[in-house]
């Protein structure tokens, strides 16, 4: 056996280490950068991305994915059709809305299958639907001139309620006993109750309007052009969210260094919560996040009967299946 010096054997190790990192540097080369946008700030509703990511199952997939948070007004939609980022997060009304406007946005992934999207009110009122709301005195705080505000309105003239701009947040919620307000039922209420004020929330969806919400978007023509690695992407994101529905503490710990302002316990109810939001009971993990054609029919007769659109464009492009 031929004898190795101790200079010839640190000359093979560092041989080693420049070809392992030369390997590297050409997986990392390789690897597909692209940014996904989320529309507001490090919560669970977007802890299945974030589990996708701590996970390793969009790096098992080649692809770099830099997940940044949003907040109010954030232009996702905008963003995507502009191509200023690849993926991001809508909800299904804005998409119908940015594809009657003329853009080629479409829907890849439905978190939400229920809509979580609701009205927060105090118990003591008494109000047993969404419809005692409109018909009572007092003040709501809702988006004016968005989709779900204007559908309720709708659906209950002659309303006696005020209406009044949503500015986030529960501060005047917690003050005022004849104040209510739009929210997610997964979160606000959560917050409130934590503060030490009773909260009672009403489902948007019972009243009939049903967006998919937490919406992955991207354009049609990065789609169509990329098929696999948005479908690479896609298995990623699902595999995330079943990761993140049987074990949500790792992703909550990490959202929880980014959005300081929900503590480790609103996480926790949060995520649970919001699980058959998600995947409803007998529902395989298979079919996490995928739309039906109904759905998104109904949804564009709504948004055309409410005029925010003024041609239907046809359902079938918008969204895909993967």
């Amino acid at each position: 056996m031929a004898y190795i010096g101790k200079g010839d054997f640190m000359k093979v190790i560092l041989g080693c280490v420049l070809i392992l990192s030369s390997a590297a540097a050409v997986w990392g080369a390789q690897a597909t950068k692209m940014q996904f946008a989320l529309n507001w700030k490090a919560e669970p509703e977007f802890g299945g991305f974030y589990a996708a990511k701590l996970s390793g199952y969009f790096q098992k997939r080649n692809l770099d994915v830099e997940i940044t948070e949003g907040g109010a007004g954030t232009p996702v939609v905008q963003m995507v059709a502009n191509s200023k980022v690849r993926f991001g997060i809508a909800a299904a009304d804005e998409v119908v809305i940015s594809q009657a406007r003329g853009t080629d946005v479409v829907a890849l992934f439905a978190v939400y299958q229920i809509n979580p999207q609701g009205i927060m009110v105090h118990p003591e009122r008494g109000f047993k639907s969404i419809a005692d709301v409109f018909k009572s005195p007092g003040t709501l705080a809702i988006q004016s001139g968005s989709p779900h505000a204007l559908f309720l309105q709708s659906q209950f003239p002659g309303y006696r309620v005020t209406f009044v701009p949503y500015a986030g947040g529960i501060a005047t919620f917690l003050t005022d006993p004849n104040f209510s307000q739009q929210c997610f039922v997964t979160s606000e209420p959560l917050i409130a109750r934590r503060k030490g004020k009773p909260a009672q929330s009403f489902l948007i969806a019972d009243a009939g309007f049903k967006p998919y919400g937490t919406v992955v978007i991207a354009r049609r023509q990065y789609v169509e052009k990329n098929q696999n690695q948005t479908r690479d992407l896609i298995d990623a994101v699902r595999e995330g969210w079943i990761e993140y529905l049987r074990a949500p503490e790792p992703a909550n710990n990490a959202m929880a260094k980014l959005n300081p302002a929900m503590d480790a316990v609103s996480m926790k109810d949060a995520a649970e919560v919001q699980k058959p939001f998600i995947l409803g009971a007998g529902t395989p993990a298979k079919e996490l996040g995928k739309m039906t054609m109904e759905r998104w029919s109904t949804l564009i007769d709504q948004l055309y009967d409410l005029k925010l659109i003024k041609t239907k464009p046809a359902a079938e492009k918008l969204f895909q299946r993967f």
